[in-house]
């Protein structure tokens, strides 16, 4: 409880709301709750979260993973690909690595006349 509340004090100072948060304990060097409830934990109930998009509730570490929800892409805003990195690659070039964080580019193959989104931007110069 002790180590809940120091670490909730801390997420909500970086604009995290604590109740949106799964706390786990584990011992990752015998494996206790990592996979499946471990008898060594007894005294633990259960983790539980409230979040807008509804409750999520486990026992152990995979469980709490497995509820991440995974970040909204607005794909009805300007297309932004900010750089990350870019690296000289010899025989290749100078290669920008980046990830597209909101809009969507829509292409179509031609003559199968196939569309689809782009997920992800390489260029080589």
């Amino acid at each position: 409880e002790e180590i809940k509340k120091e670490v909730s004090s801390y997420i909500k100072k970086i604009g995290y709301n604590p109740a949106g948060v799964p706390f786990v304990p584990i011992s990752g060097w015998h494996g206790d709750n990592m996979l499946e409830v471990s008898a060594k934990m007894g005294w633990f109930k259960g983790w539980a979260v409230d979040r807008k998009e509804g409750k999520a509730n486990g026992m152990c570490l995979i469980e709490a993973l497995d509820a991440i929800l995974p970040p909204s892409r607005p794909t009805d805003k300007a297309l932004r690909l900010p750089l990350q990195d870019v690296y000289k690659i010899g025989g290749i070039g100078t290669v920008p690595v980046g990830r597209v964080e909101t809009g969507v580019t829509v292409v179509v193959f031609a003559p199968a006349n196939i569309t689809t989104e782009v997920k992800s931007v390489e260029m080589h110069h």
